[in-house]
């Protein structure tokens, strides 16, 4: 299949000096003892889908949750949109924001996760509404039409209505989706979002995805659907043990890596 054209139907080309949407300057992260992230140096730029792939336990998640601060970064710099992440910088030195400013970040940033974490008790349209109403005190009609509007765009304009437990999970991550949208973001993180989907649900996950990506949606995609990676990435990362192996055009890539160890693992999983 063809590289999916993007621009068409979405925002304007970004301005060739546009700096990059995400950038990682030799970011470290640890658990205790345990050095999961070991200097990564990455750089997003707006309007390109990146995709991430790697073994687990390689870090993908982790430098993904890094992005928007749900986890503390213990060394090195990271950027959104041109701002330090969780950071302020003052006189040559990092002092951490407050819980209100790392919030107010990451309404930049909207985050699809494995599991589907919509609010069980909330029909899809309330899913969806929620964030807007309570976050950007939006009023409660222009809040409910967007809603509206973002589920007919994932394809689910006739559930509005329907609980979590009354839908596939290629439903409620599609709704998932949409609720992540509601915010405006300027990035979008999917964090294997079609992992915990049986595999006949994925492509209806996928092709919301594709959509978003011919809009111009900035996106980084921790996944392990290399058919993805290779028609709709711009870019694709292979890491593990907590490094960057190889990066470069998706097809390059997939059909001839460099490194052994980027090798080795494709050669399991294609």
């Amino acid at each position: 299949m063809s590289r999916l054209r993007k621009g068409a139907a979405g925002p304007a080309e970004p301005p060739a000096d546009a700096g990059p949407m995400v950038k990682a300057e030799q970011v470290h992260k640890s658990f205790g003892r345990l050095e999961v992230l070991k200097g990564i140096d990455l750089e997003v730029m707006p309007g390109e889908v990146m995709c991430v792939i790697g073994p687990s336990g390689s870090g993908k998640s982790t430098f993904l949750r890094c992005i928007n601060h749900l986890e503390k970064i213990n060394a090195g710099r990271l950027w959104v949109n041109g701002h330090l992440v969780g950071y302020r910088q003052s006189g040559g030195k990092l002092y951490e924001l407050r819980d209100r400013e790392v919030a107010a970040q990451r309404r930049e940033i909207g985050m699809v996760f494995q599991r589907f974490n919509l609010f069980p008790h909330m029909t899809a349209l309330e899913n969806v509404m929620e964030a807007p109403v309570r976050v950007k005190r939006q009023p409660k009609q222009q809040a409910r039409e967007k809603a509206l509007a973002l589920l007919d765009r994932v394809g689910l304009g006739d559930k509005a209505q329907s609980y979590p437990a009354q839908l596939s999970g290629g439903q409620q991550q599609r709704v998932a989706i949409a609720r992540a949208l509601a915010m405006e973001p300027a990035l979008m993180l999917f964090d294997e979002p079609t992992s915990a989907l049986d595999p006949e649900l994925v492509g209806e996950v996928l092709e919301v995805m594709k959509q978003l990506a011919v809009d111009g949606m900035t996106m980084v995609v921790v996944t392990h659907e290399m058919g993805f990676a290779r028609e709709v990435g711009d870019s694709l990362v292979f890491m593990d043990g907590g490094v960057v192996v190889e990066k470069g055009a998706p097809r390059e890539v997939l059909a001839n890596p460099q490194h052994p160890r980027t090798q080795d693992f494709l050669s399991k999983v294609l």
